[in-house]
């Protein structure tokens, strides 16, 4: 088996399955021995901004000394970044062999999903590795989840909590918490974001403290609001101060600072657990100014501006159009394509008063919902709008007008798109992307 016959074999696994549950992903991993068993993990849920606090998380914890693994999902550009190491990949030969030690296993638990193979697979990369600790993001809710395996983390972390996956995990905010804080475990403190809807909060405090009889640890609402009155924003990054701790954090965006928060006070509720050095200043400040996400606001040109964002629901759009207010008067050409499955009028809506127009596409997705369907969405809005028959040929006409204005484009809706945008955009360095 080669590199790619590796990756066809997990890709060839279904999406989800129809009555999801943990029993096929325990048989595979028993069958494995167990390495989840191995490792001290924290085990991080939500609906917006868990990918960026896995990767804050994960920053400082190297920084700090501690050999890290990271599971995120989805990918950008290469399968292997769900799986890192100290923040290098899982090496192509190393994947290989996993998968053939797996398949064997895989075929007698019977079938199984392509998350659960990719996380089995990360399970089995950290222990060989001897990761002192794993930060790991679920891929969709958290009860039921691939990654909820895990019996004993060593803290649970829940970020914002917004509609999506309705058809799944349920149309409420109340109903989709519940699924979420499916992933706390009894006697684990449970550290909260700020901003939390009210309704989706006591959901999570009810479970936690009522069923597990654990601790929430609320990211406070003032001190968040304290840095976002004195912080520096820029599309660029931002000039914060966490708790008189003062750094450049390179991710744009006030939903960042955010993010930024709840990964600080993570790190502070580990170093009672056995990381001390998480919470060192040095280590705060030299992870999280170094701390790298594709596709989270992500300015891949500067002529023009262009900036990629993989936002896919209302709640991530509404952070989006937050952040292009530091573009204050710049016009707007966003380039967008969504899959069928999401709520693409409610991210129309709120992104619609930040674009002066919109291009768009048909993502390379199954799921993808056809550019002349969100065309006449984005019309129905009163957005000024058309369809490009290829992403390379959106891309084009929207650099062109904005070259002409002097504008910006704005690469959004799917995270499937953004990485498509950004390995086309990369590799137009004539252009001046890189």
């Amino acid at each position: 088996m080669d590199y790619q016959e590796a990756l066809d074999y997990i890709h060839s696994h279904k999406r989800f399955r129809a009555k999801p549950g943990l029993e096929r992903m325990r048989e595979l991993l028993a069958f494995l021995g167990n390495p989840q068993e191995q490792l001290s993990c924290v085990h991080i849920a939500g609906t917006n901004g868990k990918g960026s606090t896995v990767a804050m998380i994960a920053s400082v914890l190297r920084a700090a000394g501690y050999k890290t693994g990271m599971y995120i999902s989805p990918y950008v550009l290469e399968y292997r970044e769900r799986i890192q190491v100290n923040g290098e990949m899982i090496p192509q030969d190393a994947l290989v062999r996993l998968v053939e030690r797996i398949q064997p296993f895989a075929e007698q638990a019977g079938e199984l999903t392509e998350f659960e193979l990719n996380t089995a697979l990360a399970f089995c990369w950290f222990a060989e590795q001897g990761c002192g600790i794993v930060v790991l993001e679920t891929g969709l809710g958290g009860r039921l989840d691939a990654t909820n395996v895990i019996q004993h983390p060593l803290l649970c972390v829940i970020t914002s909590i917004g509609l999506d996956h309705t058809e799944i995990l349920g149309d409420t905010l109340a109903q989709i918490a519940a699924e979420k804080c499916g992933i706390c475990k009894p006697g684990v403190r449970t550290v909260v974001s700020a901003r939390q809807a009210p309704e989706a909060f006591e959901i999570i405090r009810q479970h936690v403290v009522g069923r597990n009889g654990a601790v929430v640890v609320s990211v406070s609402d003032f001190e968040l609001e304290q840095t976002l009155a004195t912080a520096q924003m820029r599309i660029s990054g931002s000039e914060i101060s966490l708790n008189g701790l003062k750094l450049h954090l390179p991710l744009a965006g006030e939903h960042q600072i955010l993010n930024a928060w709840t990964a600080f006070t993570a790190l502070h509720e580990l170093s009672k657990k056995g990381f001390p050095k998480a919470a060192q200043a040095s280590a705060l400040r030299s992870g999280l100014e170094s701390v790298r996400f594709p596709v989270r606001i992500e300015t891949v040109c500067t002529d023009p501006l262009t900036i990629l964002d993989g936002a896919h629901n209302p709640q991530g759009a509404q952070t989006l159009a937050c952040a292009l207010e530091m573009l204050d008067e710049t016009p707007v050409t966003g380039v967008m394509g969504v899959l069928s499955d999401k709520d693409s009028a409610g991210a129309l809506d709120a992104l619609a008063p930040r674009f002066r127009r919109l291009i768009c596409v048909t993502p390379d997705n199954p799921r993808a919902l056809d550019a002349h369907d969100l065309a006449a969405r984005a019309d129905a809005l009163g957005l000024q709008s058309s369809a490009a028959h290829t992403l390379e040929e959106g891309l084009a006409l929207a650099q062109a007008v904005a070259k002409s204005e002097r504008g910006a484009v704005v690469v959004c809706g799917s995270l499937y798109l953004a990485a498509q945008a950004r390995k086309l955009l990369l590799e137009k360095e004539a252009d001046g992307c890189g």
